[in-house]
């Protein structure tokens, strides 16, 4: 008798083809066509040609879940980001994800409050999701908290602050980086360079700060009080008006480039000439500092390098076990037209 229930034949058009449809379909066994869908080395070359062909005809897709329980791998990973503001965690994380997708891996991305409670929270969801590891970028001392409980046994890479012993970092040299701002005015004969910094509790504001400080004792000039924004062009056009009604400020290092556009900003209201009475170097060559007026002397740091690099550290510590402490990415100085000598006495 024919089979007239509807639900028993949208049941039977809904199913997908099987892998023993594809094992017909190529004249293979089905266990040929299970070691091709997990990709094992053990199909000669012609079959599995033949197997994948059959897939794409018949639009076989392997059960990935079922793939999981078996290997232990899911073939995705998570990333805890705390601000989707900062250009540099946007590169960084777009770097991540291309490096994840040529690996075949997918991306789940939680954008937590920074708190030590969501951290947990975030996590848990993330073990909910099935993630074979993840990727935390946090700009704040958050981690340096001994409170924060983060699962065992899951795989995890910290990128922009400082988790100690517990887990591998990824990070740009900061204080390489400051160091090279800082001398690159000095070298230029200023008597000492005034600095701009990030919010005290940024990891990498902390970092850039203390390398200034300790390039000036190095080189036996006088350490100016530091002055602190936000990283906003806004805290860099007021900071840097009280800066240009100083007549001893010659040089200022900016923490990065959006607070280094407002310095050039106030100096140019105040009549201040850049780079001829001032000069001013900032942090990051944002894409935009090639066009700042003047064209902005920066610290080069490649937030690409730092994703990618962060996601082979994860990727490593998923696959063997191992994990590594701290690798920590170069960064250059790029000098354009904001920086000179300063003005005769």
């Amino acid at each position: 008798m024919t089979n007239t229930n509807p639900v028993d034949q949208a049941g039977a058009r809904r199913r997908g083809p099987s892998m023993a449809d594809v094992a017909r379909e190529a004249g293979v066994s089905g266990q040929t066509v299970s070691r091709v869908a997990n990709d094992r080395s053990n199909v000669d070359p012609e079959t599995r040609s033949r197997v994948l062909a059959a897939m794409r005809t018949l639009g076989y897709r392997p059960n990935s879940a079922a793939r999981a329980l078996r290997s232990g791998r899911f073939h995705s990973i998570g990333v805890i980001m705390f601000t989707l503001e900062s250009l540099g965690n946007m590169r960084t994380l777009d770097a991540i994800a291309a490096a994840a997708t040529d690996s075949g891996y997918s991306l789940s991305l939680i954008v937590p409050n920074p708190t030590r409670g969501e951290v947990s929270v975030a996590f848990d969801r993330l073990s909910e999701e099935a993630v074979d590891g993840v990727i935390i970028i946090v700009e704040a001392h958050l981690l340096d908290e001994r409170e924060i409980e983060l699962p065992a046994g899951l795989p995890v890479v910290i990128v922009d602050s400082n988790a100690g012993d517990r887990f591998p970092v990824v990070d740009t040299d900061q204080a390489h980086g400051a160091r090279l701002a800082t001398n690159h005015l000095l070298d230029l004969g200023h008597a000492t360079v005034h600095h701009l910094a990030g919010p005290d509790r940024s990891y990498s504001a902390v970092h850039r700060r203390e390398a200034w400080q300790a390039a000036l004792r190095e080189r036996g000039a006088s350490v100016p009080d530091a002055h602190v924004g936000d990283w906003s062009s806004e805290s860099g056009h007021r900071i840097g008006r009280l800066l240009a009604a100083d007549p001893s400020v010659t040089a200022v290092f900016a923490a990065n480039d959006q607070m280094a556009l407002g310095v050039l900003r106030a100096m140019h209201e105040a009549g201040r000439r850049v780079p001829d009475e001032v000069s001013v170097v900032g942090f990051d060559d944002m894409e935009e500092s090639a066009n700042f007026w003047p064209p902005l002397t920066t610290v080069r740091q490649s937030f690409a390098e730092v994703g990618r690099r962060s996601f082979e550290a994860l990727l490593q510590e998923v696959e063997s076990g191992e994990a590594h402490g701290t690798t920590l990415v170069p960064t250059e100085l790029v000098v354009r037209r904001s920086t000179a000598a300063p003005p005769a006495a």
